[in-house]
């Protein structure tokens, strides 16, 4: 057996821990793989050579890269049983919360909350091709993904043509408020995903450092709507909004061309 430690630089929460293991599932030479999203590290147990399994991290554009290979006596490695139940609770999270910021952003005319809550929609993919797809076929799960990769896509676009709708014609001011509290909630309802998850693979405090949660992208994402919504008071325009939405929308892109390498 050998171990071999990548560095991923982009893994910020736990739907890029989904995205990898998705990649990886199915190299018949990995018998484990261990996440550690604080320290942004992923160990895996495998064995004869790495070359495959480095050549899928890498196509993921999530900034892996191998730190070392060595070789290691453990062969046994727990599973952890309630990690579908897991994947359900933070999926009814992130869906329950796509439906709201989406309808919240509609009525309050904020392109930011409906972006949110797209990348919002994109983590609900992600945990929901990883239930849909366990023990199913591998052309299984490539469908699932290529059909959720395009239609996040169609999503962000339309997001995008509705930006530049709003910004070169004349629109009311989104509700400041709106904004900010929605995004506060939905700042909460991350941290609670990302708490359920972590705490379910180790009961080390360790796991649990603020460090994990506040590099998070998503949460990044809801402290730049939240800013965006004291902007639009402050400067009694939409345009915060509208470029909050903008750079939003590219990251639900650029998550769903990750989705979609898992469909290749």
């Amino acid at each position: 057996m050998k171990k071999t430690i990548f560095e991923i630089t982009k893994m910020d929460c736990p739907s890029e821990e989904n995205l990898i293991r998705m990649k990886l599932d199915g190299i018949s030479e990995i018998a484990n793989l261990k996440f550690d999203i604080p320290n942004r590290k992923l160990t895996v147990f495998h064995t004869g050579e790495i070359d495959s399994i480095e050549k899928s991290v890498i196509d993921l554009n999530l900034g892996g890269k191998k730190i070392s290979t060595e070789d290691t006596e453990q062969v046994n490695f727990e599973e952890n049983k309630s990690q579908k139940k897991l994947l359900w609770s933070v999926l009814i999270i992130n869906f329950a919360f796509f439906i709201i910021e989406m309808t919240t952003g509609i009525i309050s005319k904020s392109m930011g909350l409906v972006a949110d809550s797209l990348d919002m929609l994109a983590d609900s993919f992600v945990y929901g091709i990883s239930l849909f797809a366990v023990g199913g076929t591998v052309i299984k799960k490539k469908r699932i993904a290529k059909t959720a990769g395009y239609f996040q896509i169609a999503l962000a676009v339309i997001g995008f043509i509705e930006v530049l709708r709003r910004f070169f014609g004349e629109e009311k001011l989104p509700n400041f408020s709106t904004m900010i509290i929605v995004s506060i909630f939905a700042l909460i309802a991350n941290g609670i995903c990302l708490y359920i998850l972590q705490k379910s693979k180790s009961k080390e405090e360790a796991h649990m450092k603020a460090s994990m949660i506040f590099t998070s992208n998503d949460v990044i994402i809801n402290l730049g709507v939240i800013s965006a919504g004291l902007l639009v008071n402050w400067l009694d325009s939409s345009k915060p909004d509208l470029i909050i939405g903008t750079i939003v929308f590219v990251l639900v892109i650029q998550g769903a061309i990750r989705i979609l390498k898992l469909g290749k």
